[in-house]
């Protein structure tokens, strides 16, 4: 079992920045990737970016250039850095992982934290 807790969520102002973290603890010898998913108000869960074995990251349009994932292996915790940030990234923003238990591959999630972007 996996268990993937958020922090750093807030108020910005357009244009600030905002880092979240995300803190896996638990059974972590098989996570595949780590990342991050937001939903907006009134809208579907979508993804943000991920950080996969080797440091290999992937990013929504929406994010590359402006979005940065980070991971430190010997904390366990990875990290979303977000720059000039718009009202449409207003979010609820979910850590994810996916995992191997050698059987299967199972997907964890965290509680989200919310990222409010306004003036």
């Amino acid at each position: 079992q996996l268990q993937l807790v958020e922090s750093g969520g807030g108020l910005v102002q357009p244009g600030g920045s905002l880092a979240l973290s995300c803190t896996a603890s638990g059974i972590i010898g098989g996570v595949l990737t780590m990342g991050w998913y937001r939903q907006p108000p009134g809208k579907r869960r979508e993804f943000v970016a991920n950080i996969a074995v080797g440091d290999v990251t992937h990013y929504a349009d929406s994010a590359r250039g402006r979005f940065t994932i980070s991971r430190d292996n010997a904390k366990n915790t990875i990290s979303l850095r977000m720059n000039r940030l718009k009202p449409e990234d207003t979010a609820v923003y979910y850590c994810q992982a996916e995992a191997s238990n050698g059987i299967t591959v199972n997907d964890y999630w965290g509680l989200g934290t919310q990222v409010t972007v306004s003036s």
